[in-house]
């Protein structure tokens, strides 16, 4: 059985720091890429950045410069999210999918979502 499994969400404040990490098992995924999506309240899932199985990285304007995605292995891949803002405040999911795409649609494999919450 494939499962995703995000960790490290929390309460921190604006300009903190905060690492997710996605742990993925049942299958392998180095040729998969790994995302990573956030819903806020109220809003459409958004797509936040995804890292190819090469090790290319593509991330969203809102968090350029800010957020970063590292694979640790085949199966984990980590979002290191440095200058918290209050609108990033979401809960934020992990996903595994054949091809690069910022839709959520091309996306076969997700976890739970883990809830990060930035204070002003």
């Amino acid at each position: 059985q494939v499962q995703l499994v995000e960790s490290g969400g929390g309460l921190v404040q604006a300009g903190d720091s905060l690492r997710l990490s996605c742990v993925a098992s049942g299958r392998t995924f180095s040729a998969y890429v790994m995302a990573w999506f956030r819903q806020a309240s109220g809003k459409e899932r958004e797509f936040v950045g995804a890292i190819r199985w090469s090790g290319t990285t593509s991330n969203a304007d809102s968090v350029k410069g800010r957020f970063t995605i590292s694979r640790d292995n085949a199966n984990t891949v980590s979002l290191q999210m440095n200058s918290l803002k209050p609108e990033d405040t979401a809960v934020y999911y992990c996903a595994a999918g054949p091809i690069y795409s910022q839709n959520q649609r091309h996306y076969t494999y997700w976890g739970q979502g883990t809830q990060v919450t930035v204070s002003s």
